[in-house]
């Protein structure tokens, strides 16, 4: 698959986790048959080059990351990737605009709907038509690429996104759990993370 990635624009971000740099990247993917434009953020904090630095792919969840839904655990993994950042100093939290396991923002509501009257996130999603997770992550192995990152620590539960990066040419040398606190309303959630989607987690 052939893809170009160019950044678009950066800028000095602070935040309540202190003071990152925004990055705007654009990548064409596919053939040109079959071309797709995605868009992605990366916040970078620090030196990111001279070790293996601690990244974190994260999916945006308007539902979670916004309005702090407790149907996922998307926000509170967002959270956990920056402040781990912000206390190590350094890393990178790329940020891309896959709603939804990439479904987009009003299938993923009807398959809220759908898991209302006792469907699965996974059974939801293919009730609709769509893959369990539509998500593809070559956007974030080029991404690291251009910020001059080619070994990462990966903050991450979901081995797809270690073999993504893997596949795109960066190492990961280490893939460390990003596992939010128990919540009743996303059990259900993270039990089909775990048992049909091959999540990782230590505490379940």
């Amino acid at each position: 698959m052939s893809s170009s990635v160019k950044q678009i624009a950066s800028a000095d971000f602070p935040t309540r986790w202190g003071t990152f740099r925004i990055f705007g990247f654009r990548g064409e993917f596919g053939t040109d048959g079959n071309r797709r434009t995605e868009e992605a953020v990366a916040l970078v904090m620090g030196d990111v080059r001279s070790a293996p630095a601690l990244v974190r792919i994260h999916s945006q969840c308007l539902t979670g990351d916004v309005f702090g839904s407790l149907r996922c655990d998307c926000r509170a993994q967002l959270e956990i990737a920056l402040a781990m950042i912000a206390d190590e100093g350094a890393g990178v939290l790329i940020y891309e605009q896959q709603e939804g396991r990439g479904i987009g923002l009003m299938a993923k509501l009807q398959a809220y709907e759908l898991q209302d009257s006792g469907l699965d996130t996974v059974e939801a999603n293919e009730k609709l038509g769509f893959k369990a997770d539509h998500r593809l992550f070559a956007l974030p192995a080029e991404i690291l690429k251009s910020l001059g990152v080619s070994q990462v620590r990966l903050l991450s539960n979901n081995p797809e996104k270690v073999a993504a990066l893997e596949q795109g040419g960066i190492q990961v040398t280490e893939r460390v759990p990003c596992e939010a606190g128990p919540n009743v309303h996303a059990e259900e959630y993270l039990k089909t993370k775990k048992e049909k989607l091959g999540h990782l987690f230590t505490s379940r």
